[in-house]
């Protein structure tokens, strides 16, 4: 991390429409400033589900920035510097993880997929109401945490500690 740069999250998904969407917002609308993420997918889908949509406007969180993008973005010379990626794809839904290729700390924090869940929107929403809170809880214990201060190799044990919590897929 540079001094007096926000430490910067990548948080990573195979379609970059749901779980990593709403990890970006968090760390952002959670961050203060202190935190600056981004989000991206290996398999981007195009533009973020409707129902990470409809709860980041439920809870006032603007979303007029946040875009399905491919984690390409982040790896040319043009790209801002990375200090933590993270992964939020679920390994027990036998999904392929974007591998990002770098100098960043990297973590995995597993999370079921709501973009998968079928039915009405009250199903859809319960789904991602789930996802953000088990997203809000990780990303909880990271700001509390001094992590811009953490060697890589602790960071990364944290951020893999982090992962285990409870929901962890």
């Amino acid at each position: 991390m540079m001094p007096d740069a926000p430490f910067t999250v990548l948080v990573l998904c195979t379609g970059n429409s749901a779980r990593s969407i709403l990890g970006e917002a968090l760390f952002n609308h959670l961050g203060e400033g202190r935190v600056r993420a981004f989000s991206a997918g290996s398999k981007p889908r195009g533009e973020p589900h409707p129902g990470a949509l409809r709860l980041l406007a439920r809870r006032g969180i603007d979303t007029a920035a946040l875009r399905s993008k491919s984690w390409n973005e982040f790896t040319g010379p043009e790209a801002p510097r990375i200090d933590a990626a993270i992964t939020v794809c679920g390994n027990a839904a036998g999904e392929a993880c974007p591998v990002f290729m770098g100098a960043p700390v990297k973590g995995h924090w597993g999370l079921p997929d709501p973009a998968d869940v079928e039915g009405d929107d009250a199903a859809v929403d319960a789904a991602f109401e789930a996802t953000w809170q088990a997203l809000s809880i990780r990303v909880t214990a990271f700001l509390a945490a001094s992590f811009e201060t953490m060697e890589p190799r602790r960071l990364g044990d944290f951020l893999t500690g982090i992962g285990g919590m409870e929901g962890a897929a």
